[in-house]
């Protein structure tokens, strides 16, 4: 979920859509995952992490109403650990709408950098790509463990090159011989991919987690979409 207005207004949407939505309601549910999108977040090495300061680490990158949110965290086999908040009243909503349901409430870096950290490419000589909506993340995992993670606002397409280039040469990698794999919202033979490749080389799409099976409906969606979605299985 992402940021639409006011608290208020996205528990009014969230209102109608679960209403209007039976398996949304169903009291069947082993376990629920509640992903969320938004710049209040903060990625902490698991070694110096205390869950006490959780609050305190979220400080450094964002500011947060204690009184109207709350601070969450989400470990990850990477040897990060996400600490993100979420609105106050959204987490009582789904609480107390899945009561008897173990309920899990994921942030969506969170879900990204643990599912690029189990694909069979994850090394060091890689950069990783999310398009997202006005959004790109950009990441570099070695041996399963996160490196480097961050994302930026996209307002023109000439961004998503200036981003690259910034991260590569942050990190010292080759811009002609270092891999770029890419995930998200572009297609295989969109004008903004064609216009991509001229400037970033070795570029590959992403597939999906290997943890999931997926059904011939789903054939006809590129593999490299939704992968944030999918994900949130990991965790």
């Amino acid at each position: 979920m992402g940021d639409l207005g006011s608290s208020e207004d996205l528990l009014s949407q969230l209102q109608l859509l679960f209403e209007a939505h039976p398996l949304l309601m169903a009291g069947f549910w082993k376990h629920v995952k509640v992903g969320f999108k938004n710049a209040k977040f903060v990625q902490v090495p698991s070694s110096l992490f205390v869950e006490s300061s959780a609050g305190e680490y979220l400080k450094f990158n964002s500011y947060f109403d204690d009184t109207k949110e709350i601070v969450l965290f989400n470990e990850q086999r990477s040897g990060a650990i996400t600490v993100f908040a979420i609105y106050r009243n959204l987490f009582e909503w789904f609480s107390k709408l899945y009561t008897n349901t173990k309920l899990t409430f994921i942030h969506q870096s969170a879900a990204l950098i643990e599912g690029i950290s189990q694909t069979p490419t994850s090394d060091a000589r890689t950069l990783y790509l999310y398009v997202d909506r006005f959004k790109l993340h950009l990441l570099s995992i070695k041996d399963g463990h996160l490196i480097y993670y961050n994302q930026f606002i996209i307002k023109q397409f000439s961004d998503y090159i200036k981003y690259i280039m910034l991260v590569l040469k942050a990190l010292n990698m080759d811009q002609q011989k270092s891999k770029v794999i890419l995930w998200g919202y572009i297609g295989k033979n969109s004008p903004h991919y064609n216009e991509f490749i001229k400037y970033v080389r070795n570029v590959s799409f992403g597939e999906r987690p290997g943890n999931l099976k997926f059904g011939y409906l789903f054939d006809e969606l590129q593999e490299h979409h939704f992968f944030d979605l999918y994900s949130l299985s990991l965790l």
